[in-house]
């Protein structure tokens, strides 16, 4: 109940709609990995996916970020059961790419952000962080789907509380995967290719008010 009205609070504000550039919904294990502005960035993903594919979605997040208060450990783990990962080394009992790949294995999707930390720079994409690349070379079978999301941080810009109605965009690209003797670089810099053909699609609605 309270990942529905969370869900549908986010769809009246943004009047979000989900894209698949090539037209249909594949449900396929998959991580989607997408371009990181705002908090909200898992959820407008997460609540245009399909309710069979939803179900068995989970968030990567951090771990300092959504146990900082009771409120937030709610949502993170009983709500969207998320995949905690502690972002300093110091902290860690588990690495992060195995805590990923498990959940992996036992059926889930995930949603990842590879820039590592939402971007607030004029930037459009921070550089991709080698973690999708340990990941796709942890579980290479696996489709890696870019997604970019458009304008929900200009709905919630950082330090303000009011949203700002905004019509927002979730677009799904082509799965990628990682190649035989692909370096990380290589690989890194065809996922970010991948995410910014994306924002190329998406400049249309750039500035839409609801």
């Amino acid at each position: 109940m309270t990942a529905f009205l969370i869900v549908g609070a986010a769809k009246i504000i943004t009047a979000v709609r989900g894209i698949w550039v090539n037209g249909e919904i594949e449900n396929r294990q998959c991580v989607y990995f997408a371009n990181h502005n705002s908090h909200g960035d898992f959820i407008l993903l997460w609540s245009v996916l399909p309710a069979p594919i939803r179900d068995k979605t989970r968030p990567v997040a951090g771990a300092d970020y959504w146990l900082g208060s009771r409120l937030k450990r709610f949502i993170g783990t009983a709500v969207f059961n998320a995949v905690l990962i502690e972002r300093k080394a110091s902290l860690r009992q588990t690495n992060p790419i195995e805590k990923m790949a498990t959940a992996l294995d036992q059926g889930s999707n995930l949603i990842i952000f590879p820039e590592g930390t939402r971007n607030t720079t004029d930037n459009v994409l921070l550089p991709l962080k080698s973690g999708l690349f340990h990941l796709a070379s942890s579980r290479p079978d696996i489709d890696l789907v870019p997604v970019w999301i458009e304008n929900l941080n200009r709905v919630l810009p950082k330090g303000t509380y009011l949203p700002i109605p905004m019509i927002c965009t979730v677009t799904f690209g082509n799965p990628i995967h990682l190649n035989p003797k692909e370096t990380r670089q290589d690989f890194l810099k065809r996922a970010e290719t991948a995410l910014l053909d994306l924002h190329s699609r998406d400049g249309e609605t750039a500035d839409c008010p609801i």
